[in-house]
């Protein structure tokens, strides 16, 4: 695993650049990042893999809106990214009770306690699971998945995802980058 100093953006090149060179050498052929704004989506035009990018779900900056203009999403999908934008498996509705009535629901536990890999892990992990269950990566094979902390990314696993609904059959193989320091 290579740690880096700090969490955040400044990683995000050298995030890729591991991925794009680990997903080569062991042919692994499915790529999942999160990207809000596009940019770090756009680092991946051009890759010859199957690459799924996960926005934020409408409303989570602001209520009705989604923060990829549909300008960067169109240009995305022209390149030949597929760009998956619905509710957060490991938050929403959940969170929305929790706010509500207080308290912790199970899948927080979930979140929280993949947060103590930190940010990146809990991210990786989460939109693995929401790939498969849109149909955008097969079921049962080793991807890699990239997470971060506020912007860009900093973070690559390889995961076998599982359903949401069988979340907890999901195997994280590999921390192939993080923070030490988040």
């Amino acid at each position: 695993m290579i740690g880096f100093e700090k969490a955040g953006k400044i990683n995000t090149r050298n995030v890729v650049d591991i991925v794009l060179r680990v997903s080569v050498e062991r042919k692994i052929n499915h790529i999942v990042f999160p990207s809000a704004s596009g940019w770090t989506a756009s680092l991946f035009k051009g890759v010859d893999k199957n690459l799924v990018c996960v926005t934020h779900a409408y409303g989570f900056a602001e209520k009705g809106k989604n923060e990829m203009s549909e300008e960067k999403r169109k240009e995305l999908t022209d390149s030949g990214i597929k760009v998956l934008t619905t509710t957060h498996v490991l938050s929403g509705a959940e969170r929305g009770l929790s706010r509500k009535f207080g308290g912790i629901y199970p899948v927080e536990i979930v979140a929280n306690t993949l947060r103590m890999f930190g940010q990146g892990v809990k991210v990786a992990t989460e939109i693995a699971i929401m790939a498969l269950d849109a149909g955008l990566i097969p079921y049962g094979e080793k991807i890699i998945s990239l997470g971060g902390t506020e912007e860009g990314v900093d973070t690559a696993i390889i995961v076998i995802p599982s359903h949401a609904a069988t979340i907890l059959e999901t195997k994280i193989i590999e921390i192939l980058c993080k923070p030490v320091d988040f």
